[in-house]
């Protein structure tokens, strides 16, 4: 992974921890902050007597580890001591590999459920299904575990076995499946035509090679039909990944050299304007992914899909495209991450990741502890929200930073009926794919471009209302 003027920006692929990141140089301009020297040796004191005095030997090396974490995240959720292997699983999450079996998990009711197997992966070529429960890992029981603990034991070398137990719907007995662990390179843009004249593409996170990855996925649908009539964009559960990944996305749907986004903070350096140019998307002496671009992309109806795992790079694109009105922002209101981390490498396996900044959309909001608000509220179905009802956002974590410049979205207060109906209707329907045809949010953003009627969010319209037609959107 390249270190140098890499900037990332997202939520934590699993966990749901949001986080943003910009690689730096540790050296800062100006001189060092003067030392409280009393503190210190405080801390030192500390540190002889845990070592002299305790019960039993402790690791003094895991001991300033731990009380460096907790320095650090006392200041905000996003300023994080990444240790030897939180660092290893950071920098594995940018590349988009990682050693394992392939699988996209959360956890729902002390198990393991997978949301979606990884086309190509072992757990695809197995069977294993989207919606399925992992009960087991090899002879360990899934309940009770943490999910990170879960994900770690199905992780290890490659060519190694692991045991999934699943309880899948339907079926009585538990399914074992032995899987082969591989390296799994996550695939971050798909692309497909919903129907004649109107296509799809999804970028699930803004990764090393998502950029050129969405222009060749662009060239080859303009080579099937050259007058596409609506795109969606699809960003939906998107965690975010690299700042210039998320620049050049806006930049192939915008004119050149337009301001994307802007970050202000403390230091200097980080106050910057970021433009649609090739400088501020791609390495210096590479080809510019966009160069070859069809020049319609620059005027078809698009429209944006977003929900509240939409996070920080996926919202730096919704943003710009809402704020110069060129794409219809379509589903629930997202994350709200609006900070800008810098990491600062502290040896050759560990460093900090710091919030340093907010940052703001073209035309001067912050969507810190907000985020965006779609221009069309549309539920996940058409009976209403599952998962997106249950998802936690920025303004509902503790510490977070205030936002300067709008109003915060109200913590969530979660109605114990309104969570039980969100499960039950989770649990009783079919799981689906985004995409697929039973994808509703997809279907309503294709009767938009027709200008058909759209079936709003059951708060925001008790009735289905009509869109306006897509050439009105510039």
């Amino acid at each position: 992974m390249k270190l140098k003027n890499l900037g990332l920006v997202g939520i934590g692929m699993v966990a749901g921890i949001a986080v943003s990141v910009q690689f730096s140089a540790f050296a800062q301009k100006g001189g060092p902050a003067m030392l409280p020297l009393e503190e210190l040796r405080q801390l030192a004191d500390v540190y002889t007597l845990i070592q002299t005095d305790y019960v039993e030997k402790v690791d003094g090396g895991k001991l300033l580890s731990d009380a460096i974490g907790g320095m650090v995240a006392s200041l905000d959720p996003h300023s994080v001591y990444l240790d030897k292997e939180a660092f290893r699983e950071m920098r594995e999450s940018v590349e988009g590999k990682f050693v394992g079996v392939g699988i996209e998990v959360a956890s729902e009711d002390g198990y393991v459920k997978i949301v979606a197997p990884m086309e190509d992966s072992p757990a695809w070529r197995a069977g294993v299904k989207a919606g399925d429960l992992i009960t087991r890992v090899d002879d360990t029981p899934v309940r009770g575990l943490s999910l990170d603990d879960a994900i770690e034991r199905m992780r290890g070398e490659p060519g190694s076995r692991v045991t999934l137990t699943i309880a899948r719907r339907g079926t009585e007995k538990p399914l074992p499946f032995t899987l082969v662990r591989e390296e799994i390179n996550v695939k971050s843009v798909k692309a497909a035509f919903v129907e004649p004249g109107y296509a799809w593409v999804r970028v699930a996170q803004f990764q090393d090679d998502t950029l050129t990855e969405l222009a060749k996925k662009l060239r080859e649908l303009y080579a099937r039909d050259s007058a596409i009539k609506g795109l969606v964009l699809d960003l939906r559960n998107d965690p975010g990944g690299l700042l210039p990944g998320a620049i050049g996305v806006t930049a192939a749907f915008l004119p050149k050299n337009q301001p994307i986004v802007s970050t202000v903070g403390q230091v200097a350096d980080s106050n910057q304007v970021f433009y649609g140019r090739k400088e501020y998307y791609v390495e210096p002496g590479e080809e510019d992914p966009l160069a070859r671009l069809p020049g319609q992309l620059k005027t078809v109806p698009l429209v944006v899909l977003v929900n509240a795992g939409s996070a920080s790079a996926s919202e730096i694109v919704a943003g710009a495209l809402q704020d110069y009105k060129r794409a219809v922002v379509m589903g629930s209101q997202t994350f709200g991450k609006g900070s800008v981390q810098t990491l600062r490498q502290l040896t050759e396996d560990t460093a900090l990741k710091l919030t340093t900044a907010r940052y703001y959309t073209p035309k001067g909001r912050s969507i810190q502890a907000h985020g965006i608000v779609p221009d069309l509220p549309v539920d996940e179905t058409a009976e209403g929200d599952t998962v997106d009802a249950l998802l936690m956002r920025e303004a509902d974590l503790e510490r977070h930073l205030a936002n300067k410049s709008s109003p915060e979205s109200a913590r969530q207060v979660r109605d114990p009926e309104e969570e039980q109906r969100a499960l039950a209707l989770l649990r009783e329907r079919e799981q689906f794919e985004y995409g697929s045809a039973q994808d509703f949010q997809l279907a309503q953003a294709i009767r938009h471009f027709k200008g058909l009627p759209v079936q709003l969010s059951k708060p925001a319209a008790r009735a289905t209302v009509a869109a306006a037609p897509a050439a009105a959107v510039k």
